[in-house]
């Protein structure tokens, strides 16, 4: 830990643990003198300087000297300060520690005396509270007995109403012998008015000629004297409303019946109490004629007793909407009494078939019958009864995994066999409006059309499922069903692929069409945009699809039938350029004549007395008129616009490459080919179009430049030229090529190839170039 400093000759070394003030005079006096002997003249001001420092130095020290003792000494003093009231302090905390210990200790023995008068006061409370309620249910008990003597029937109910409510209260008690008390008595008292009350209802019902087993038209609803039909119901609106009082204490005391879990049914209220009285005469003709050894309790007959519930429901409506229903409204009941009746016969629908299901689950005929009637049913319920989907239904039912998963075979099942019977048809290709031309416009074949229906059919049976998860395996199999059509599809039309303008093959393209038409409309509607949403939120749960995938979904740019639609439009893309290449093939056939053409010496325009078709030009125009004029009457609008456009594609290419680029023109030549496609080839697509010359632009422009007079055609070339020349060093000159060529009309062919088609002329002038 050693530095040195060199002074003259000399060199001090620095301690650099310690202090070293010798070594800092050297280096001083190194950098204010040196070696520079001349520098010796400022040592005066020099010492000056460093006496001055000296001085202030020495002051700073005596400020500081006298400053530190007195801040010091005040600190301690404070410290000393702090230390007596610490003191101080912690001998009162002392003694006052002491002192609520000794309290603490006399004290004892008064708190535990209090705490055992604490718990006896607190005992003799609940006591008091026990009593208390023994006592309010007997005097409500003595109430109802009274009211019961006096035949003050209503007050009674509507006294057990508020000892059900008091009940209700006591459910988190675990007073034991209390709340058996309390069930006890209000059970007690629930029969005797039950009983009464219910013999009361029923004797006016019978008086009402309840139930209504007849036809509407038929029931006289209750007496034929005015008056007593009065006091009849008078008593029915009377009665129904005591018996409401009692709903409470009834569904306290009632069990309601549970359907097993594997059901997934709604959560649905009790039926209410004057409701069930009224169903007790049906449930028991129901059971009767339905359950046990009975003729009409036989499983290939389902349609048996649901015909006759909604044979009910149809012969009360009229009752419960006029007469019971005005009572619940007066009464300040939300229960709509039509609905209710439903609910109730409906749940013994739900028992009937939980337990006919499995002895016919294995019975195709029998399941499929009972699973249509069922089907029936629910249409009818729901569209003429207006029943809720919220409620239990017979799908509920048919939602339970076993009994689903045969419904999904058993369809496929006979989706399968009617495909196979509709493509076997004699009649499957032939369209059944093919004699009605404004209903024929898509051609579609009777077997298209009816695989259509089946689906139709299919989604209109398992729409009404509860759960969107059941729907979607549903949506699955429609999806198979659709793939499984277009295989046989394809396969029939590789049978036919050697006649691929055929009749059949035509259809099998019509089909084709109409079934991806058909599911791209379905696409947008509401039930199945559900379906997509419910799907969207499967995949989401399951990560099974990608990001990009979830946000089309859930965009709507997708739908559930993507996949189907873009196989189906690839079979149709396909089937149609077998077609057109089947008609271009034989088109070129036709033009091996035409492409041979003297078109170097043809007469000129002016040497002809009229413009004729040339003689080689018939045959492939002829092609081509039979072939569209064919395929228009076998295929749909929209395929056969399709088709001619991309027939018009490959004629226009064609002919431009292999006649016109490929042969040289006089003026007559030029004429010739301007007037076989312009007066003969383009008016073959005016029927399907207002400009046909559109679709042959290659053709339309060559005519143009093979046309042009002799003057603009060396003006032409000379600014075609100058651009080519220019191009790499004067830009602006490129538009003006461009320019000249749209004057002209020419926008599709570049610049070079009108250059090669102006080299295609034969009759240039002798320019001396």
């Amino acid at each position: 830990n050693m530095a040195t400093v060199a002074v003259g000759k000399k060199e001090v070394t620095r301690d650099l643990d310690h202090c070293d003030i010798p070594y800092y005079v050297s280096e001083f006096v190194e950098r204010e003198v040196g070696n520079d002997y001349n520098s010796l003249r400022k040592l005066d001001s020099l010492i000056d300087k460093l006496s001055e420092n000296k001085k202030q130095l020495e002051e700073q020290v005596l400020t500081v000297s006298s400053e530190v003792p007195k801040r010091i000494q005040n600190a301690l003093k404070n410290a000393e300060d702090s230390k007596k009231t610490i003191s101080q302090l912690l001998e009162e905390e002392t003694l006052l520690s002491d002192s609520i210990n000794s309290h603490l200790l006399k004290a004892q023995p008064w708190m535990e005396d209090l705490d055992v008068l604490i718990s006896q006061v607190e005992e003799i409370e609940r006591h008091l509270a026990y009593l208390i309620w023994i006592s309010q249910i007997e005097e409500l008990s003595d109430s109802i007995q009274q009211y019961l003597i006096t035949d003050n029937v209503p007050e009674a109910a509507s006294t057990l109403a508020f000892m059900a409510e008091l009940d209700i209260k006591l459910q988190d008690s675990s007073c034991s012998h209390l709340l058996a008390f309390v069930r006890s008595t209000v059970k007690f008292w629930h029969k005797i008015l039950k009983d009464k009350l219910s013999s009361d209802f029923e004797e006016v019902l019978t008086q009402l000629r309840w139930p209504f087993v007849g036809p509407p038209q038929s029931q006289a609803f209750g007496l034929t004297a005015p008056a007593s039909a009065s006091d009849t119901y008078n008593n029915l609106e009377m009665l129904f409303c005591q018996l409401l009082k009692l709903q409470t204490s009834d569904e306290l005391l009632t069990k309601p019946k549970q359907f097993p879990e594997k059901y997934s049914l709604p959560p649905s209220p009790p039926i209410i109490l004057p409701i069930q009285i009224m169903l007790n005469p049906l449930q028991k003709r129901f059971k009767y004629h339905f359950t046990g050894n009975k003729q009409t309790n036989v499983l290939n007959k389902p349609e048996w007793y649901l015909t006759q519930v909604l044979l009910w429901i149809g012969n009360h409506a009229k009752f419960l909407d006029d007469k019971i229903q005005p009572i619940l409204d007066k009464a300040g009941s939300s229960v709509n009494a039509g609905l209710e009746f439903s609910r109730a016969l409906v749940m013994l629908i739900l028992e009937k078939l939980a337990s006919d299901i499995p002895c016919l689950l294995y019975d195709d005929a029998l399941f499929c019958h009972l699973v249509d009637e069922v089907l029936l049913f629910e249409r009818e319920l729901y569209g003429v009864h207006g029943y809720l989907s919220s409620f239990p239904s017979c799908m509920h039912i048919l939602s339970e995994e076993s009994c689903f998963q045969r419904w999904l075979t058993v369809e496929k099942k006979f989706a399968l066999q009617k495909m196979d019977s509709m493509l076997s048809s004699e009649a499957a290709w032939v369209s059944q409006y093919k004699d009605i031309t404004d209903v024929d416009e898509l051609k579609v074949p009777d077997c298209a059309e009816t695989f259509m229906t089946l689906l139709l059919v299919i989604t209109d049976r398992y729409k009404n499922l509860p759960t969107a998860s059941r729907k979607l395996q549903f949506l699955g199999l429609q999806k198979e069903l659709v793939d499984d059509f277009r295989i046989r599809l394809t396969q029939v039309m590789k049978e036919e692929s050697r006649a691929s303008l055929g009749f059949r093959y035509c259809a099998i393209l019509n089909a084709v069409n109409y079934i991806a038409t058909v599911l791209a409309d379905w696409a947008d509607n509401v039930f199945f945009l559900q379906l997509q949403q419910a799907e969207l939120e499967v995949q989401a749960e399951s990560n099974t699809v990608s990001k990009l995938q979830l946000g089309q979904l859930a965009s709507m740019e997708s739908s559930v039938f993507d996949e189907m639609i873009t196989l189906l439009e690839r079979l149709k893309h396909d089937m149609l350029t077998r077609q057109v290449d089947h008609v271009f093939r034989e088109f070129k056939d036709a033009a091996k004549l035409y492409k041979k053409e003297r078109w170097l010496s043809l007469p000129s325009q002016a040497e002809q007395a009229v413009m004729s078709l040339s003689s080689t030009a018939c045959p492939m125009l002829l092609t081509l008129r039979d072939r569209l004029l064919q395929l228009e009457q076998q295929l749909c609008y929209s395929l056969f616009k399709i088709f001619w456009q991309m027939l018009a594609e490959k004629v226009d290419i064609y002919i431009y490459q292999e006649v016109i680029m490929a042969n040289h023109f006089n003026e007559g030549g030029a004429a010739q080919l301007q007037f076989d496609m312009s007066r003969n080839l383009f008016p073959l697509f005016s029927h399907y179009c207002k400009r046909p010359e559109n679709y042959f632009k290659h053709i339309k422009e060559a005519c143009i430049i093979l046309n042009l007079n002799i003057g603009s055609a060396l003006l032409l070339k000379d600014v075609l030229q100058s651009a080519s020349e220019k191009e790499t060093t004067f830009k602006p000159n490129q538009p003006s090529a461009t320019a000249a060529l749209n004057e002209l009309g020419v926008y599709k062919l570049s610049q070079k190839d009108v250059e090669i088609l102006l080299n295609l002329r034969a009759n240039w002038p002798n320019t001396g170039k």
